[in-house]
Formats: structure tokens, C-alpha cells, sequence
């Protein structure tokens, strides 16, 4: 690690161990437990050093040096009681990036601050809004977090300032009714997020009156987690609430605050409607790091799905590493990317431990959404005492309590983009100690090429944040939250919700009934309901799934409604809080799934099929032997069975389900091709499915490479002959209503895009195929056909394609493809 950007050897010995970092020592602790030797030259100087490794599992490390802090003087305007108020906490002085968002806000500029984890963003808004607070003693402000545990971490953080007359308040679900009348009665300072100000506080906004006539700022925290379906509707949220504050007579100015997001005035602008300045330059001491990127070995006595070679499961290392790093007496985060795999991880790690030490077992726990509000709070105060020594969490904790300064964290499988990668590493290290960051690779394309090409990751920028105030599915429930509101008039459509689109989505809602036109605008006709109570923000349109306990009536916890098919279906296997248990029904319509206790020891994977239809061309590129196209189209899928697997991986049964189709009106891009250019390449008539349908299942893992999302937020289909093309075909779409904006990033990155996945295919050391090239996890044809070789044909010819001169677009369709109308 370090000494060079060569390959390095050598183990290191003992007057090395004496100079290495923290992060070092944890690293080796870390493959003395995977029994493979450390195999770098050790960090001498204070530069960053980059090495990678020939052999074992530590594929490439990187040593990030320390940063120091830029203190900069208090600026006068603070109030002399604020800044001692801070002094008293232990800030004595603010950073510069600090000072400079924060006299931005004081002077009204709408202002977004885009500097590291744990670099203090929280004093960019808090000394405006308390500044305020001292000059005028009926200014209100509203903070706004994706997670009601940032929110009660920002107030508590407030409250320990210990400064009069703030008047700070909670307003989420879990808030009592008395304390939400005196948070409205009497609150300055109020902690919310938007799905309560989207259900309770705008709908009601009469009763507001007073709070939005004083509100001075508004504060969007952690802004990046406001993409795709949620972003689009986050933003006209903010629209709608700036609207309602304009009718009270308040212009409240914006702060927004993210440790990860590109080009964050440009996103910031789009999210809000509004212009933002940006504050980039991070004036925080920064602690050093030792990132690892880790493949986790073959195990050459096991086969996966037709015959695939299987590597040990990321959730697995991840428990490994857990327990060894708990043992070396380190605080450590394992990222697990799903709920089942935070409580295996866990139960994993408690099991290793108990062999060792039964009493520190006991110290680590499993953290993730659907908890129950009082489980959530409880570990929550455990982490932050230091109770508990280790927790593997999905990304709850990724923006969740304060808990920066940690030794170590584990991500277990690439969280989909850099942006979250970033946020989960900056929960590890401290001012005066360097800390461990960990990513294990799962079975995955992503992650393989990750590993394989670390410029990927360590070198490159986080990606565009990518969002769609327009989409119509977005846009009409928003619409007929705002006119219910207030009426919405011409002013309003041209000036905050987007013009020509906006006013042709308000004539469909009154040609359909929904709304009414009259010479003042636009009206919602009922005085009694109000259309935010069945408007999910989150995007998925199902809700949730309750998962009740079939004996006791006892709610466990909930899964979200359009995942619900494939993961609470009869004969799951559900986990919450390390208990198994077996899901005996659901009812999709009521919400609601029964379970009961089980210990089965087998693991349930489910399939599905899946068609899709273009529906209109918006465009296209052609190419000659290649054509490429971009639009709407509808997708048709169903839950048709699930498999038994053993912990190993061996299909133990496939068994098959009668769940209902699920249509899906969104948008994709595709590219067909000429079967006589496929052939005359080296791929035959019969070998052309499975060609596609590697191509296809590689593309889904690479696009988050290139767009804030996840491979379960697109889906695909192949075919040698679809019949809208006439032609061998490969589709990418976007798995949310109206689209989220992920296939139109992959058209317009379709080069680039295509060129990792045929690198990520061609440098696999499979033979025919695994998971980490071209079989998908979710693939509702078993993973059959695929043809590895024959893929990356199939996307050379492609990029053979797309090499050629720039071609000319046009927005009309092909005369092959069928126009459909929705």
C-alpha cells in the first residue's frame, strides 16, 4: 500500500506496522482473517499511493493522505450569544466553505453547499437561520431530510446549543397529535421531511398560516437522495410550497446541502426552480484512508445456475470482515445492499463472534428500514453511545444519526453509484486517526468491473443526479395536489410548473373530471377530500405492503408495494430482526402479506417474465446495419415462480406462482440490428438469442455506472425478432411510470456505456458466462438462453456502429415501427 503506483511485494514487518496508519493496520487484520498475506509496500510519506495486487483477494488499494482545515474568523453578523453557543459545543472557529455558504443565505442568495462527509455542512444553515432568529423574534424555518433520523439528529444537535427562544420541533409521522398543534402554535425551527409536508402541512395550510407568512429559510438536506420518480416529485413539492408561501407574502431562501452530487447548481437549480449558487470548496480537515477494493475468491466445489462458476457472497465476506474488525476492537459499518442481507450479515458476524467472545456478539446488531419507529430509535441511541461496536445496515445509515468518525466501514457490494459509495465510506475516519474503507465486490457485473478497473470509482466524478419535473405521471398528481391547495392559474403554469407541459397534463385531468376549468385557473372540486392522502411521493404508485404475523395480528415491519410480488410472495422466506419467517399469503389490493415463524435453511429467489411494446419513437439514429432509438414504451411483467436455494446457491426446487401481470407505461432505449450483419460478424442464427440476451443482462449492471441509479430500477428484454423492429432487438427501460430519466441518460451515453459493458464481459475470467458478467439475479428465464462470446460480438458491431461519422437524428419513427398510442 503506497511506495508507488507499481505493483508491490513483500510482507510488511515490524518497524513498518510501527509507521503504518490505523487503516493499514485494520487492512491486514482484515486479510490475516481471509488467510491471504498483505501484499504492498507500506505508506512512507504523506502523498496518496496507489497499488494494485496481482494475487489473492485485495484486487487494488489506495492510501487517501489527510487534509488540513482552512479556519477562517466568525463573520460579523453572527450574534456574539451564537457564537459562544458554538464555542461551548466545540467549534471555535467555522471552516471556509462554512463562512461562505452561510453569508450567501444571510444575504438572501438561494445557496447549495456541496462539500465531504462530516465537513460541517450543518453551520452553513444554522448560523443564518439563527442569526435571523436573533434579529427578529417571529422569523420561522423549515428543515427538510429524505430520513426522519437525520432529522431528529439535527435537532437534537440544535438542542444541545442550549440558545433561547428557538423554539425547535419535530413534524414527522411518528410525532404525536399535541406536539404537532404546539409545533404549529408555537415551533420557529421545524424538523420535517417531505413527505409530511407533502400529506399533512400543505394540504392544511390554512392552519400554517402563521409559520409560512414568517418563513424566512427553508433547508433541503442531503439533496443528491432527490432523484429519478422521488426527485421529480420532490421538486414540484418545493414548487408547490414556495407557491403557497408567496400567497401568504414570504420569500424563503433556500439551502440545500449535499456531500455528493455533480454539477450541483445546475441540480439544484432544477430541483428548486430556482437559480443557486454553489459552494464547492471544502475548507474541513479531511482524515486520512486506506480505501480496499476486494473480489471475493472462487469456490471451485460449488457450481451456480447452469453450471457458473460461484464466488463466496459478499454478505458473507462482509460478516467475516464484521467480526474480524470487532475483534481488533474497531467501530464498523457493513453496507449491506438489501434488508434480508443487513440481517444475514449480522446474524453471520454474531456467530463468528460468539466462537470468540460471547459478549461481543452481543455488541453487534442489524439496522435497516421497515423497523418499527421504537426498534429504529433504540439502536440508533446504541450506535451513538458506542453500545454497539458493529452494525450491518442497508443505506438507512448512509444519511442516518451522526456517526461519523467511525474506524472502519465494509461496503458489501457497490450501493449503485459513487455518490453513495462516497457518503458510506465518509462515515469512517477521524480527525487525528486514519480509518479503513472496505468495498466487496459481489457476484455482479458492476461490481466486477469496478474492481478490475478502479479509475472507475476512485478517480472519477460522482455521477449527475437525474431528474424529470415534466414526467406527466409525476406532474398530473402534483397538479391536482396544487389546485386543491390553491387554484392553479396561467401564471402558475407558465412560472412555476413548466409551461406548455403543465397546461396540456391540466386539460387531460378536465377533460377526464378530475379537475375543473374556470376563467381563474384550474380547481379542485371537492372541499372535503384532499388528493395528497393517495399520491405516493416515493414513486412506486403500491404503497406498502404490511408484513403481519399471521397468528398474533403483529405487524413486523413493511416492504415496498411494487417489490412486494417478488419478495413477499407466497412461499418466501421474509427475515426482521434475525427471526425468519415464511410468507403464507398476499393480497397486493388490501396491502398486506401474512407470515408465519419458520427456520427454513433456504433462501428464496423469484423469477418473472417480461414483454415489452414501443409506444412511440421520440428518437432514433440509424446506422446502417444498426438503428438506435430512444421512447415511450409499455411494459408488461408478471412473477411466474421463485426458487429454493441453499446457502451455497444450489437450486434446491423451482416453484411455480400465480401472481397477477403488472403493466408499466415508461420510457426505454433499444438498438436492433441486422441479422445479416450479426451473422457475417460470427454469430449464426441460433446463437443469436442468447447473444442479445447477454448483451441485454450486461448493460442493466453497467448503467449505474453512468446514471444515479440501480440495476432493480431498470429492467430489459431481448428477442432475435421483435415485431415493431422486424429485427434482432435489445431493450433497456426504466422500471418506474412515465420513466425516471435512467434510459435517456443510457441514450445519450450509449458509446461509453456499451464499451464498459463489453469490457466488463471480455475481461471476466468465466468461460461461458457467471454472475459477474453476463447471468442476472433476476432474470425470469433462468439465465437461459446466454451466449457470452456471442456478446460481445453483438456490441461490437453495435460500437462499430456508433464509431462511425455522427449520423442524423430526427424525432420521427422508422416506417418499421409501429406508432401505439397509450
Amino acid at each position: 500500500m503506497g511506495g508507488g503506483n507499481g505493483r508491490a511485494g513483500g510482507v510488511a514487518g515490524p518497524e513498518v506496522a510501527a509507521r503504518a496508519g490505523r487503516g493499514e493496520i485494520l487492512l491486514r487484520r482484515v486479510l490475516a482473517g481471509a488467510g491471504a498475506e498483505p501484499l504492498w509496500r507500506p505508506a512512507d510519506g504523506p502523498e496518496a499511493h496507489d497499488v494494485e495486487h496481482e494475487a489473492g483477494p485485495l484486487r487494488h488499494s489506495v492510501h487517501m493522505p489527510p487534509r488540513p482545515g482552512r479556519p477562517v474568523e466568525w463573520p460579523g453578523w453572527v450574534p456574539q450569544e451564537v457564537r459562544e453557543a458554538f464555542g461551548r459545543s466545540g467549534v471555535q472557529a467555522p471552516w471556509s466553505h462554512q463562512a461562505d455558504g452561510a453569508a450567501l443565505a444571510h444575504a438572501g442568495q438561494d445557496v447549495v453547499v456541496a462539500t465531504g462527509t462530516a465537513s460541517g455542512k450543518s453551520l452553513v444553515y444554522q448560523l443564518p437561520v439563527l442569526a435571523r432568529f436573533a434579529e427578529d423574534p417571529r422569523a420561522t424555518a423549515l428543515y427538510l431530510s429524505p430520513t426522519k433520523a437525520l432529522a431528529a439528529d439535527q435537532l437534537r444537535a440544535l438542542d444541545a446549543l442550549g440558545l433561547p427562544d428557538v423554539r425547535p420541533a419535530p413534524l414527522d409521522g411518528d410525532t404525536p397529535m399535541d406536539a404537532r398543534d404546539w409545533a404549529r402554535r408555537h415551533g420557529r425551527w421545524l424538523f420535517s421531511n417531505p413527505d409530511m409536508l407533502h400529506r399533512s402541512l400543505l394540504p392544511q395550510h390554512g392552519r400554517w398560516t402563521a409559520f409560512l407568512r414568517r418563513l424566512q429559510f427553508v433547508v433541503v438536506d442531503e439533496c443528491h437522495t432527490y432523484r429519478g420518480v422521488f426527485g421529480s416529485h420532490v421538486a414540484l413539492l418545493l414548487r408547490r410550497l414556495l407557491r403557497v408561501c408567496a400567497r401568504y407574502g414570504s420569500r424563503p431562501t433556500l439551502v440545500l446541502a449535499s456531500a455528493t452530487v455533480a454539477e450541483p447548481a445546475a441540480f439544484a437549480s432544477r430541483l428548486t426552480g430556482r437559480d443557486v449558487v454553489a459552494v464547492t470548496d471544502d475548507g474541513s480537515p479531511g482524515a486520512g484512508r486506506t480505501v480496499a477494493l476486494w473480489e471475493p475468491p472462487l469456490l471451485p466445489e460449488l457450481a451456480g445456475e447452469n453450471g457458473a462458476p460461484v464466488r463466496r457472497a459478499a454478505g458473507a465476506e462482509a460478516s467475516r470482515m464484521l467480526a474480524d474488525l470487532v475483534v481488533e476492537g474497531a467501530r464498523t459499518l457493513a453496507f449491506v445492499r438489501s434488508r434480508r442481507g443487513a440481517e444475514v450479515t449480522a446474524l453471520g458476524a454474531q456467530r463468528l463472534l460468539a466462537e470468540v467472545d460471547p459478549a461481543l456478539a452481543e455488541r453487534v446488531a442489524a439496522y435497516r428500514g421497515g423497523y418499527l419507529p421504537e426498534e429504529r430509535r433504540a439502536l440508533e441511541a446504541a450506535l451513538v453511545r458506542g453500545e454497539l461496536l458493529g452494525v450491518a445496515t442497508t443505506n438507512a445509515l448512509e444519511l442516518g444519526v451522526d456517526i461519523a468518525g467511525l474506524d472502519a466501514v465494509v461496503v458489501a457490494g457497490f450501493p449503485g453509484t459513487r455518490a453513495s459509495f462516497w457518503q458510506q465510506s465518509g462515515r469512517a475516519g477521524r480527525a487525528r486517526d486514519e480509518a479503513l474503507v472496505v468495498l466487496v465486490a459481489r457476484d455482479d457485473p458492476m461490481d466486477t468491473y469496478l474492481v478490475h478497473h478502479p479509475e472507475a470509482l476512485l478517480g472519477a466524478p460522482v455521477e449527475g443526479c437525474v431528474l424529470d419535473p415534466l414526467n406527466p405521471y409525476v406532474l398530473g398528481p402534483q397538479l391536482v395536489c396544487a389546485a386543491a391547495e390553491l387554484p392553479v392559474t396561467e401564471h402558475d403554469v407558465s412560472e412555476v410548473f413548466g409551461g406548455a407541459p403543465a397546461a396540456a397534463v391540466l386539460d387531460e385531468l378536465v377533460a377526464d373530471g378530475v379537475l375543473r376549468r374556470r376563467p381563474t385557473g384550474w380547481f379542485w372540486p371537492s372541499t372535503r377530500e384532499r388528493p395528497a392522502a393517495s399520491v405516493d411521493i416515493r414513486g412506486s404508485g403500491l404503497g406498502q405492503v404490511a408484513m403481519v404475523e399471521a397468528e398474533t395480528g403483529r405487524m413486523l415491519g413493511t416492504v415496498d408495494g411494487p417489490s412486494a410480488p417478488a419478495t413477499a410472495h407466497p412461499g418466501a422466506v421474509y427475515l426482521h430482526r434475525g427471526e425468519s419467517y415464511l410468507v403464507e399469503e398476499l393480497d397486493l389490493e388490501a396491502g398486506v402479506a401474512l407470515v408465519s415463524s419458520a427456520d427454513p435453511d433456504w433462501r428464496t429467489d423469484a423469477r418473472s417474465t417480461a414483454d415489452v411494446e414501443v409506444a412511440r419513437v421520440l428518437a432514433h439514429h440509424d446506422l446502417g446495419d444498426v438503428r438506435v432509438s430512444f421512447g415511450e414504451v409499455t411494459v408488461t411483467s408478471q412473477v411466474v415462480g421463485y426458487q429454493r436455494r441453499a446457502p451455497d446457491g444450489t437450486v434446491l426446487e423451482t416453484v411455480p406462482l400465480d401472481l397477477p401481470e403488472q403493466t408499466l407505461w415508461t420510457r426505454g432505449v433499444w438498438y436492433d440490428i441486422d441479422e445479416g450483419a450479426l451473422i457475417a460478424a460470427g454469430v449464426p442464427p441460433v446463437r443469436i438469442p442468447g447473444a442479445l440476451h447477454a448483451a441485454e443482462h450486461a448493460a442493466i449492471g453497467l448503467l449505474p455506472l453512468f446514471a444515479i441509479c440501480d440495476r432493480w430500477d431498470i429492467g430489459g428484454m431481448s428477442t432475435a425478432l421483435h415485431p415493431q423492429t422486424g429485427r434482432p432487438t435489445v431493450f433497456v427501460h426504466d422500471g418506474h411510470p412515465g420513466g425516471a430519466g435512467f434510459a435517456e441518460r443510457g441514450h445519450a451515453v450509449l458509446a461509453a456505456w456499451l464499451t464498459a459493458t463489453r469490457d466488463a464481459i471480455g475481461g471476466c475470467e468465466c468461460r461461458t458466462g457467471c454472475p459477474s458478467c453476463v447471468q442476472s439475479p433476476k432474470c425470469g428465464n433462468g439465465n437461459v438462453p446466454l451466449d457470452k462470446a456471442g456478446a460481445v460480438i453483438v456490441l461490437g458491431v453495435v460500437l462499430d456502429a456508433l464509431s462511425a461519422p455522427e449520423p442524423e437524428e430526427t424525432a420521427s419513427p422508422p416506417r418499421h415501427t409501429e406508432q401505439v398510442s397509450k
